[in-house]
């Protein structure tokens, strides 16, 4: 007798689970009946727009379509970023998460077919890497985003975000922790894209600093305590250069090798984010890089995935580029963020960075800029002069072939004419250095040429050299790896150059380089001392 209650309990605890079950089935296609009669109107009221209506009220309606769509999936990501849940059940995070991800995936394949369709020989790369979202959980007040730039001699430059647009512009700081003995106002801008509005985008120049020297900090009268180390005023001095950075796993792994310290300043010639028009990117990437923007100048030019300007809709190219890193192009008397100089220890290094993405031929204004730019460079003064861009002007890829030509053909020659020592390039995701050159010929007079794409971008690594290019017999070293590379300018006359590839856990310096700096006229060759010469 007392066994037949345990045998027809079974039954009954499966019948308890069955209608939850079929419960969470029914709601799961309910929601998905839900989804397509919402896709389904949404389809009907376009058609008969596009029937009906003219070109704007179109526009309108596929912008409100559009914000319908990316608002509640850039909520879940957000949300999964910090580690919390969107809907509350592991299923519904499930559902959710395949649909944000899966719309992410079609924004961001629709924004790059937008910006490749002119090219249809654009190299195909491999899959691309999980982005690192970093979420911020901190009140509207506190800072965030925080990054340096050199501005004039004495002075830096502090930019962070707010989500509180009332946020004071000011900066206190001193040279030990938690004793501020000067602060300083700046403002703030923001703006709009889409239905995105940024938050309080802060800028304030501190100043004058003593060189060589760290100093303590505060934003906002809110948040945390951050430090920084200004440049030497002296040689020697060490530049990190990195291009195409992103916000991958890849990524990641080249600011940890990078580190904390051990450098001065950091360059980086172009395609920061990879936003491509969705703007929470931007803070993501910002949150991202804080930790060493923070504490070292990070001084950048812009790449093609800062313009974000999309056909039919009128944004302005570069808004987010702009509004968020702001460099010194005032002070070097050029009148757009996008191209400016700056002189590093002392003035015994000059680094003019160009914009690819800028009007450059002859007549432009950044050709009458860089033109005077470089007459005003004394070389007995200046040993060390340095440029970076973003398209290469010499290439073996086979990405992005014959992109940098137009520009090199407009201004190759004064780089040679002012002896230019080092010329750093992004755009192509991969290493590559060449001798020496001027006008397709090795000469020991013309600038060394260096591609440093390899930063960590979301797009992959750009695989594919040709090995009869006729540019082949000037490229000295060459390889498909994501990395850093590492100028030590160590007096006037000599600097070495260091890539540095991210191999496992540690940065494997893999090329290796020593320069002459060619301001007193010297016919000579730079001299490889590096680990490998052969190529992948």
């Amino acid at each position: 007798m007392a066994t037949e209650p345990a045998a027809s309990s079974s039954p009954r605890r499966d019948d308890t689970r069955k209608p939850h079950i079929i419960t969470f089935l029914i709601r799961t296609l309910l929601l998905m009946c839900k989804i397509a009669r919402v896709a389904a109107a949404l389809i009907r009221v376009l058609y008969l727009a596009a029937v009906a209506a003219p070109a704007k009220s179109l526009l309108a309606a596929a912008t409100v379509a559009f914000s319908l769509v990316n608002a509640p999936c850039l909520r879940y990501m957000n949300q999964a970023a910090l580690g919390r849940s969107f809907t509350g059940t592991f299923c519904g995070d499930l559902l959710a998460g395949a649909m944000a991800h899966s719309w992410r995936l079609l924004v961001q394949g629709l924004t790059s077919f937008m910006f490749l369709c002119a090219r249809a020989d654009e190299y195909v790369r491999p899959p691309p890497s999980p982005l690192v979202l970093m979420a911020h959980d901190k009140p509207a007040s506190h800072p965030q985003q925080v990054h340096i730039s050199v501005v004039g001699v004495k002075n830096m430059r502090i930019s962070w975000v707010t989500d509180d647009r009332s946020a004071p512009s000011v900066v206190e700081y001193g040279r030990s922790p938690g004793k501020y003995t000067a602060s300083a106002t700046g403002d703030h801008t923001t703006y709009h894209y889409f239905f995105y509005k940024s938050g309080a985008i802060h800028h304030v120049t501190i100043g004058a600093l003593e060189p060589g020297t760290t100093y303590y900090y505060r934003c906002g009268k809110a948040g945390g305590e951050f430090s920084l180390r200004t440049p030497p005023a002296t040689l020697p001095i060490e530049l990190v250069v990195i291009g195409d950075l992103g916000q991958t796993g890849w990524t990641a792994s080249t600011l940890s090798h990078i580190g904390g310290g051990d450098y001065d300043m950091l360059l980086l010639p172009g395609d920061l984010s990879y936003a491509d028009t969705q703007q929470p990117l931007w803070d993501s990437f910002g949150r991202l890089v804080q930790p060493l923007a923070s504490a070292r100048p990070w001084m950048v030019t812009e790449g093609n995935h800062e313009i974000e300007a999309l056909p039919v809709v009128e944004f302005a190219p570069f808004a987010a580029y702009n509004a968020r890193w702001r460099m010194p192009h005032e002070e070097s008397g050029s009148r757009s963020n996008l191209y400016y100089s700056l002189d590093v220890a002392g003035g015994a290094a000059h680094v003019v960075m160009l914009g690819s993405y800028a009007a450059f031929g002859e007549g432009s204004e950044q050709h009458r800029w860089l033109e005077a730019d470089l007459a005003r460079v004394d070389r007995r003064r200046t040993p060390w002069l340095l440029v970076l861009l973003h398209a290469p002007w010499y290439n073996t890829n086979q990405a992005h072939q014959g992109e940098g030509e137009r520009m090199r053909l407009a201004m190759e020659r004064m780089l040679y004419e002012a002896r230019v020592d080092v010329v750093f390039a992004g755009h192509v995701h991969a290493y590559e250095r060449f001798t020496r050159i001027y006008d397709n010929e090795a000469d020991s007079r013309g600038p060394m040429y260096i591609t440093i794409g390899d930063g960590g971008n979301r797009e992959g690594l750009a695989l594919r050299f040709i090995k009869d290019h006729k540019s082949a017999h000037l490229s000295v070293f060459r390889e498909a790896s994501f990395g850093h590379g590492r100028l030590r300018i160590v007096n006037e006359t000599s600097a070495v150059w260091t890539w540095h590839r991210n191999d496992d856990e540690y940065a494997t310096v893999r090329d290796e380089v020593w320069l002459e700096s060619l301001a007193a006229g010297k016919q000579s060759l730079a001299t490889t001392t590096g680990r490998h010469t052969d190529e992948l």
